[in-house]
């Protein structure tokens, strides 16, 4: 089956159509039909009205019937039509109903069953589109297995506005059935399924927010006398015949499959949409196109009974059945939705408690108070009133705060401010800085803390009068008045010892050991530095860089250069003391590119002749590091180490290190070691760099163990990056490391920062994740903070908070820009607060809280054992969710699993950081990798961990070699790739072009300019250059995922049935891992079996 079928052009979901104008349908076939009801809550993230305790006028009740319910009815939810419509011909109990059912097209296969519709809802409209709709599916979680039966399609629906409640099926749970939220505009809304439901919902206290369901008779709920699982071959649907005709006109009557029966009294089929398509059935992706034929291989369990009120009779064993992956939530569905949705529109960010639309979605931020999603997201943008509420629910409350975040150029950069020498407006008492929320008051002469409520006079040069809401007069003249995000210059009260800083230096420290020789990497390294002096970073608008450079190269011993622009040629300074570091040269050691640009190329040609012949093979570490520091020092300002390093060092010198590397402690009390530092001499010494505003850029070379936990702790603490080429070797690593390295020196940065996270009263900054440093509770120290670097903070209540005034935070970053201007970078964040679960639900994000979760399962490893950490976030998850489905779902059979319609991705995410390196690592990954991709988590932002964590796996040949668009991403499962086609896959930090072995020889031709699939190399990692369009497309593509990327991400062409195939399958997070990691299926199973035993 395509996954990625296209549907007829249809109207784009949540725009009024023609046939339902108003979204009010008129009628179905040209019948007159009942309006719908009002929708009984507020639209998809909005407020909750108290829920109606009777159902709204014009709801028909379910019919009298004459025979007695079946075991397992359940209510239908108010504002839903019950059942009891039927057509023509059609035996009906209790009186007539105004709307027409829809019937079966008769060109449909038996088995298919109809589902209880969406009722038309008229959603209040939000101001950022229609929300998705919720789906609630059943589906057989028995069995765990991994081969099955396909289960038949679903007839078509149509559409259906508004946000429903938990829907019902016909007569119970269909496993490939399962289509999830809203769906890609043009595809008529899948519905949702859940057990038998009659009658009427019982009231509840809120309204359930949106929610996907599934069913598992066999995980122990009451088994319904109704039938549960899909419709089997000699088992009949007590419902219309299929023959009969559809409203207007129908293909003619197919005769029955052998084995195919009607049998019973006909049960009660549920209304139906008018199909916009008939003929056409839906998918279990929610896109039209042929039906799966009915199940083989199922023997029924009642044969030619009826399915509706019967007793059941003796149990029979049932095949095990497999839960249809098309049944479970989809990243790519999700994803997909949100770029239909919301992808078009402006996200203006006024309204206080909006949820931004996805990291994956392409969208332009409007700024108008409250800053940009793509500095600040949260976990959730309706926080609980209560600390009890939030204990409750365990949805941990965080902002991803990425506060000098690269903005897209159709977006401004933040405004700075100048207020002169009297500098920035901020509150007397808890030194918030002025921001949009503040509150003016007495004509204008003071004003109200929105943090702590303190009144603040206003001084006489920043008076103005109020309008007659209240409002400055000037207040969208000034930014700090009317935008979320802004810059002040900082006055020199702000600045270390009451000085203006000088501009930040860049030093080069470079090993010349015997490995670093040998490979190349030195003479690569001086080519490059000649030519990308010239690109150091500078503010806008300035001729020049005023960044200063400094050389060193280093061994056991360390060699210091003059390059001061009167020599002829550089002068060298060895200083072999390593355990007493100083800097051997002050004037000469740090100058100005553009002064000295002969004697620095000079230089530069010169290393790699000088050591050409080394034979020294050990090296020094800290020394290097505190000469850095200390050349900072005695310049008086602040800056960046670039370290290249190959090999552990193990020479005599302070920081010695020595080779700890033990698999054996895998799966011990002892693994957590193997994360944390092997000396205290790192800390100390990053706390030493954080106090001078130094700070490190580490790139390692190794060829075996260099300890990068260990290594990494400085970069780590002063808010560096760490770059890891494993057996680096020119000709192969040249590329990813060349751009890697003028990535790292063009970006901007700020020097010598502190940020501060203030917050309103009732909740405050309790715990930070990222890499920098902290002396104290409340400051975040950074030497050094870039655009690619997060902070995240995990936030507490100490009160109640109010749902009137909702709940604000200010981040305020203090930083040296590159030109040595002191700055406050401020971000302001307005959320609302609730006091019903169902609120909070509603509005959380769950990239973001993957984003918390995996940083605080990453920092839990140098604690607690591994396996501990993942329980942890396991019984998290499952609370998460069990206090959703006890307290905002609707009621339902216990074999169901309920997940909120935001988090439905929780449990496909959380098995992918389970599954990751640092917490299951396979038999191949070495120490080293697990301590690096641990510290690259750390400060990864939320659009890196949702690819870093799920995979984006692109099929290449499938969409028209014409269109300019990225191609549909497929699920990362060994299921969706096709031998026959070729596939792209990338997480950030790999990519990989997955080649089947059925490919066409003209493809492969286009590609790789060789005949046939067996001479493809395999590990290749460049791509002829070649004049065809694929070839064009495919290298085209390759260059904009690495462009969206903040590394360089390397290519692998892997072959299927190859070597490297293990590596690439590694990738595949929907599938069982070779390291033990479950499937998505057999996880959704055990997360259900977690929920259950919470519940009971």
């Amino acid at each position: 089956m395509n996954v990625n079928q296209s549907a007829p052009p249809m109207p784009p979901f949540g725009q009024p159509q023609p046939v339902y104008p108003g979204y009010h349908q008129s009628g179905y076939g040209g019948q007159p039909g009942s309006t719908a009801p009002p929708t009984s809550y507020g639209a998809y993230n909005g407020p909750v009205p108290g829920y109606q305790q009777t159902p709204p006028p014009g709801v028909s009740r379910a019919p009298p019937s004459s025979e007695a319910p079946p075991a397992s009815t359940a209510q239908a939810p108010c504002g839903q039509a019950a059942y009891g419509q039927f057509g023509q011909g059609d035996v009906q109990n209790g009186p007539s109903s105004t709307v027409q059912m829809q019937r079966f097209p008769g060109s449909q296969p038996f088995g298919s069953v109809p589902l209880a519709p969406v009722v038309s809802q008229p959603a209040v409209l939000q101001p950022f589109g229609p929300p998705p709709t919720s789906a609630q599916v059943t589906a057989q979680l028995a069995g765990m297995q991994i081969s099955g039966a396909v289960a038949p399609a679903l007839p078509p629906v149509g559409l259906g506005y508004g946000p429903p409640t938990s829907l019902a099926s016909a007569s119970g749970s269909f496993p490939n059935s399962g289509l999830y939220g809203s769906y890609p505009q043009g595809q008529a809304p899948p519905l949702s399924q859940g057990q038998g439901h009659l009658g009427a919902q019982p009231p509840q206290r809120s309204a359930p927010p949106q929610a996907s369901s599934f069913t598992s008779p066999a995980s122990g709920g009451p088994r319904m006398p109704s039938m549960t699982g899909p419709l089997l071959p000699g088992q009949g649907f007590g419902g219309p015949s299929v023959s009969q005709p559809n409203h207007v006109s129908s293909p003619p009557p197919q005769a029955l499959p052998p084995g195919s029966q009607m049998t019973g009294p006909p049960g009660p089929p549920p209304p139906m949409h008018s199909s916009q398509q008939p003929g056409y059935q839906l998918q279990q992706n929610g896109s039209f196109g042929p039906a799966r034929g009915p199940q083989p291989n199922y023997g029924s369990p009642y044969p030619g009974a009826s399915t509706f009120g019967s007793q059941p009779g003796p149990p029979q064993p049932l095949p095990p059945k497999r839960l249809d992956p098309d049944a479970i939530p989809s990243p790519i569905q999700v994803i997909e939705d949100d770029r239909n949705n919301r992808g078009s529109e402006p996200f203006v960010t006024g309204v206080r408690g909006q949820v931004p639309p996805l990291v994956t979605t392409n969208f332009l931020v409007k700024d108008q108070g409250n800053a940009s999603p793509r500095y600040i997201r949260c976990t959730s943008y309706n926080i609980p009133c209560t600390s009890d509420m939030a204990k409750q629910a365990q949805v941990p409350l965080a902002a991803v705060i990425k506060p000098l975040a690269r903005l897209p150029p159709e977006e401004a950069s933040p405004y700075v401010v100048d207020h002169g020498e009297s500098g920035p407006l901020r509150c007397n008492r808890c030194k918030a800085y002025m921001c949009p929320f503040m509150q003016f008051i007495e004509g204008g002469r003071r004003f109200q803390c929105c943090f702590c409520s303190c009144i603040n006079d206003v001084p006489p040069q920043y008076f103005q009068h109020l309008d007659h809401t209240g409002k400055r007069v000037d207040a969208y003249d000034r930014p700090e008045l009317s935008l979320g995000s802004y810059e002040f210059l900082a006055t020199v009260d702000y600045c270390k010892n009451n000085k203006f800083p000088s501009p930040p230096a860049f030093i080069f420290m470079i090993d010349v050991s015997y490995n670093a020789i040998r490979s190349g990497l030195v003479r690569l390294l001086c080519e490059e530095l000649k030519s990308l002096l010239d690109f150091l970073p500078r503010e806008s608008g300035a001729e020049e860089s005023a960044i200063r450079v400094g050389f060193v190269t280093y061994n056991k011993v360390l060699h210091f250069y003059n390059v001061k622009s009167s020599l002829a040629q550089p002068q060298m300074m060895v200083v072999s003391d390593v355990a007493d570091m100083f800097v051997p040269l002050l004037d000469g050691f740090l100058v100005n590119v553009s002064e000295s640009r002969a004697v620095i190329t000079s230089l530069l040609d010169q290393i790699p002749e000088m050591f050409a012949d080394t034979r020294e093979t050990e090296t020094v570490f800290a020394p290097v590091i505190q000469a850095g520091m200390e050349a900072l020092k005695a310049a008086e300002c602040a800056g960046k180490l670039f370290l290249f390093h190959t090999s552990l060092p193990i020479a005599e010198a302070p920081g010695k290190l020595k080779n700890r590397d033990d698999r054996k402690l895998i799966n011990t009390d002892k693994e957590k070691t193997l994360f944390q530092p092997q000396t205290g001499a790192y800390q100390t010494l990053a706390k030493e760099c954080v106090a001078q505003g130094c700070c490190v850029d580490l790139f390692l070379f190794p060829n075996q163990y260099v300890d990068v936990a260990t290594l990494s702790v400085v970069p780590q603490l002063t808010g560096g990056s760490v770059y890891k080429y494993a057996c680096f070797q020119v000709e192969n690593d040249q590329e990813r490391f060349l751009s890697d390295l003028r990535r790292d020196v063009q970006k901007v940065v700020g020097f010598d920062a502190v940020m501060r996270v203030r917050t309103s009263t009732g909740i405050r900054a309790v715990d930070f994740f990222g890499a920098f440093y902290m002396s104290n509770t409340t400051d975040v120290e950074l030497a050094g903070l870039d655009g690619d670097k997060t902070v995240t903070v995990e936030f507490k209540h100490d009160d109640r908070l109010n749902e009137e005034s909702g709940a604000l935070l200010q981040c305020a970053l203090l930083y040296t820009s590159c030109a040595g201007q002191r700055r406050l970078r401020i971000h302001n964040l307005a959320l609302n607060c609730c006091t019903q679960l169902a609120d909070l639900y509603r509005n959380c994000e769950t990239d973001t809280l993957i984003n918390y979760m995996a940083k605080f399962a990453y920092r839990g490893v140098l604690n607690n054992p591994v396996k501990t950490v993942r329980d942890t976030l396991i019984t998290q998850c499952a609370q998460i969710l069990a206090c959703y489905r006890k307290n905002c779902a609707s009621p339902s059979s216990a074999g169901q699993l309920i997940l909120p319609e935001c988090m439905k991705l929780l449990p496909v995410y959380l098995n992918c950081v389970l599954k990751s390196d640092v917490l299951q690592p396979g038999a191949e990954v070495t120490t080293d990798d697990r301590a690096y991709v641990r510290q690259l988590v750390t400060s990864m932002d939320v659009a890196e961990t949702n690819v870093f964590f799920y995979p984006r796996l692109l099929p290449l040949t499938k969409s028209p070699i014409e269109s300019a668009t990225e191609p549909p991403a497929v699920r990362a499962s060994e299921e969706r790739l096709s031998n026959g086609d070729i596939y792209l896959l990338e997480n950030g930090l790999n990519l990989f072009l997955w080649v089947g072995a059925s490919v066409q020889q003209g493809v492969v031709q286009s590609l790789f300019s060789v005949s046939s699939f067996s001479q493809i190399t395999s590990g290749l990692s460049v791509l002829p250059v070649l004049d065809n369009p694929l070839s064009k497309k495919v290298r085209g593509l390759i260059d904009s995922l690495r462009a969206q990327r903040s590394r360089y991400m390397k290519l692998i062409v892997v072959k299927q049935e190859d070597k490297l195939e293990m590596l690439f399958k590694h990738f595949l997070v929907e599938d069982k891992s070779l390291s033990g990691g479950a499937s998505y299926v057999d996880f959704l199973c055990h997360m259900h079996k977690e929920i259950r035993q919470l519940l009971s």
